[in-house]
This record gives C-alpha cells, sequence and structure tokens, in this order.
C-alpha cells in the first residue's frame, strides 16, 4: 500500500520569501499535480498552497524515497536549488503525518488559532487532486476523514467561537450590545483599513446600510459605492450622526472629531437609543469621556485588543480539548491504514508460496510418475498441509489485535524477511469523481 507522507513548509518554518517561491498558483496545479504523481515510487498526491503555507501530501512506496522525490519535485517545479529552501522545509511520514493533517484542517496549526478558511482551502486542494485524477483511495480516505475531524472539532469545542481579529471583535462587540444587527445603521468615519474592513463585516452580520464620511469626499463617494452606502460630507458629519448606531472611526486627526457634549447632543436627539462607537484611530477621534454617557460605548483600540487576548486565552483552552479529540481519531484513521496494509501482504504471502508448493508438486510428481492420480493427490494435500502450518504463525501475527504494538514495522519485517514487494495493486475508491469533475 504504501505510506503516506508529507513535505511543506509553513509561516513558522520559512518567511514570506520563501514561501510565495514554492507556491502554487491556482492555474498551474493541475500541471504540478500530474508531474507529482509522474515520479517515481509516488502513487497518489495533493498539494494544499494557501499564504501561510505551502504542503504536498503523496503516497509512496515508501517513506524515506517518497520524502526525497516531493522535495526533487518543489526543487525541480519551481527551478529552485533544493539546498537554498531545504532548510525550510518540513516532512511527516505515517501516524505524524496523519496528525499533521487532521490539525491543519481543524486549524490548530495556524497563525490565528481556530481561523475558519484552513479547511476550505483543505477542501480546495481535495477538489484539485479529484478533478485532475492524482488522489487514489488512501488519500481520498485520509482527507475525507481529516474533513469530519475538523467538523467535529468545531462542534464539540469553541476553538472558533471568538473573535481574535480587531474586525471581528467589533462585530462580536456590537451584537453584544444590540443583539440583532438587522435594523442597524453603520457610519464610517475615515477610510482607515481596520475600519474598512470591520465595516465589511457588520454587512456580512446584516447590518441595514452604511454611510460614509471622509475629509476628502471623494474618497467617501468611492468607498460608499463599495458598501452600497450612502456618502456623506465631513462638515455634515454631526447632522447624519443621530442615524447609526454603529460607529467606525480611523482618520488622521491630531484630536478628537466628537467630544463628549457633540455626543449628548446626538443621543438626546435620539432619545436615548443606544450608540456605539469603535475608535480604530490613534490619536483617538472620540472623546472618551463620551463612554460616561447612559447608552453610549465607547471602545479604543487597546479595549479591542483586551478583547482579542482574552478570545485568544479562550480558545487556547479549547484547543486542549481540539488535541484529544485529534488525538482519538488519529489512532483510529492509524488502525484502518494499518488494516490496509495487512490484507494485501496476507494476499501476497499466500500467493508466493503456492506458486513455490505449485512448483516443487510438480517437479515431485514428475518424479513419482504423472500417470499416478493417488500420488498426485498425495504430494498435493501434503504439500498444503505443510504450507498451511508454515504460514499460520505470521499470518495469525498480523491478523492480531495491534493493541500495543506497530502493526506497520510488523507488516515490513514480514514483507522483508518473505521478500514480498513494499506495495500492490490498488482499485479507485468508491464513488471517486469523474474527469473534470470538483468536489465541495
Amino acid at each position: 500500500m504504501g505510506s503516506i507522507v508529507i513535505v511543506g513548509l509553513n509561516h513558522r518554518s520559512a518567511p514570506v520569501e520563501i514561501r510565495e517561491r514554492l507556491a502554487f498558483p491556482a492555474d498551474t496545479i493541475g500541471h504540478a499535480l500530474r508531474g507529482l504523481v509522474e515520479r517515481e515510487g509516488i502513487a497518489e498526491g495533493v498539494i494544499l498552497s494557501t499564504c501561510n503555507r505551502v504542503e504536498v501530501c503523496v503516497l509512496a512506496d515508501e517513506s524515506y524515497k517518497g520524502t526525497k522525490a516531493v522535495k526533487e519535485f518543489l526543487s525541480s517545479h519551481h527551478g529552485i536549488p533544493l539546498p537554498e529552501v531545504n532548510e525550510y522545509l518540513y516532512h511527516h511520514e505515517g501516524e505524524q503525518a496523519v496528525k499533521h493533517l487532521f490539525r491543519v484542517s481543524s486549524s490548530l496549526d495556524s497563525m490565528v488559532l481556530g481561523e475558519p478558511q484552513i479547511l476550505g482551502q483543505v477542501k480546495d486542494a481535495y477538489g484539485y487532486a479529484a478533478e485532475f485524477r492524482t488522489i487514489g483511495p488512501i488519500l481520498e480516505k485520509f482527507f475525507t476523514k481529516a474533513f469530519s475531524v475538523a467538523k467535529r472539532v468545531r462542534t464539540e469545542t469553541k476553538v472558533a467561537s471568538s473573535a481574535v481579529s480587531v474586525s471581528y471583535a467589533a462585530v462580536e462587540l456590537a451584537r453584544k450590545i444590540f443583539g440583532s444587527l438587522k435594523d442597524k445603521t453603520v457610519m464610517l468615519i475615515g477610510a482607515g483599513e481596520m475600519c474598512e474592513l470591520a465595516a465589511r463585516h457588520l454587512l456580512s452580520a446584516g447590518v441595514k446600510g452604511i454611510m460614509v464620511t471622509n475629509r476628502t469626499f471623494e474618497r467617501a463617494v468611492k468607498l460608499a459605492e463599495e458598501f452600497d452606502g450612502m456618502p456623506v460630507r465631513f462638515d455634515e458629519l454631526l447632522s447624519h450622526l443621530k442615524m447609526a448606531d454603529i460607529i467606525l472611526s480611523s482618520t488622521g486627526a491630531p484630536h478628537f472629531i466628537l467630544s463628549r457634549p457633540e455626543v449628548e447632543e446626538v443621543i438626546r436627539i435620539r432619545k436615548n437609543r443606544p450608540m456605539f462607537f469603535i475608535d480604530m484611530a490613534v490619536p483617538r477621534d472620540v472623546d472618551p469621556d463620551a463612554n460616561q454617557i447612559d447608552n453610549v460605548y465607547v471602545y479604543d483600540i487597546d479595549d479591542l485588543n483586551n478583547v482579542i487576548e482574552t478570545n485568544i486565552e479562550e480558545r487556547q483552552k479549547e484547543a486542549a480539548r481540539a488535541e484529544e479529540i485529534v488525538a482519538a481519531e488519529v489512532l483510529g484513521f492509524s488502525r484502518w491504514l494499518e488494516a490496509q496494509q495487512v490484507t494485501p501482504t496476507i494476499v501476497m504471502l499466500r500467493k508466493k508460496f503456492e506458486e513455490v508448493k505449485n512448483a516443487e508438486v510438480a517437479k515431485a510428481v514428475a518424479m513419482l510418475g504423472a500417470e499416478d492420480p493417488k500420488a498426485k493427490r498425495v504430494v498435493e494435500a501434503l504439500a498444503s498441509a505443510i504450507l498451511n502450518k508454515v504460514l499460520h504463525p505470521p499470518i495469525a501475527a498480523l491478523k492480531k489485535d495491534p493493541e500495543g504494538r506497530n502493526l506497520m514495522e510488523l507488516v515490513a519485517t514480514v514483507r522483508e524477511i518473505f521478500d514480498l514487494p513494499t506495495s500492490g495493486p490498488q482499485s479507485p475508491p468508491a464513488g471517486q469523481p469523474k474527469e473534470g469533475e470538483r468536489v465541495e
């Protein structure tokens, strides 16, 4: 059957200038996958390429040769001498490779613990391999199991339930203050990147609409068009502020652009309907004393970072539970993987000795006289009895419950002792996608 091998680099092992040199753009992935599985000793292959990691997962005849083949593939495909990147590459084999993919898919190996994007990226990698028919029964089972492990981690833990970015923290706080955001209006003051991103997340969360103001009105108009919102001239900010429930501010002003008295007047006009100010500017845009006004909530960038730090601590606590789930799933899948080695080994073992038996029986019968059917039956029965007795111990050992033993090592030993091939033919998995069909 072979061994699962993963070779790659990520945000911890390599700087971005190295990661981008080894990246695989989507429009080249098919060519790369075909080149990968054409290499000697590689039976199946999947390539995962994101901004934070590049990983090649293969089913190799032998793990050591598989690792070497993948490294050479990365070098030759990208036209980069292997010594230039080898120090940044890591590799995992067998059970460690299983654990690695399960952790990656569950976002336990991500730059931001629990981030949701990686699972979709792993599914895309699987989809490309299915489309270009470089995935077979073992990696197909491996990746679909990784997806179910990731789902279990998200269902049974809270590793992804709390915001760990400024933009998501803003949305989380808005929900705590208002509950549903469906009838809420956002005012965007300035054009800071974090502010803009938070506005996009609020739109995704279902806010009713967005107003945009900026000292340069043309910029406000352009940004409003992106949000399908309404541009507001900067000198008309206060007259429109009464319509805003959530205010995101990120200007370069050297002083407050909203004072406490101004906010008090706006909240009076709103008849004390709550207002949530998210001040992402440094220096701050909103007078922090406005937070003392009833139904006015003012959070600055430090407040948001404190929320994020608390949430990161919560995610890390949940990650311990997630790691337990992964460990249990790794054990289960590894046992399945071991079982895939056992049956082909037993079949090859029996076939080899049956061939030896048949050859020796033919010799003996020829010496005794081919015309004597009774003699032939006796010789065949004797040879079969000896064969069964000789094969019984190794076959029984292979079939025995692997608890506390390394079945993979035992399989390898049996194959080495009896000079059996390291891998055998494989049949395509049930439900294998048709050519050109993407898997979602």
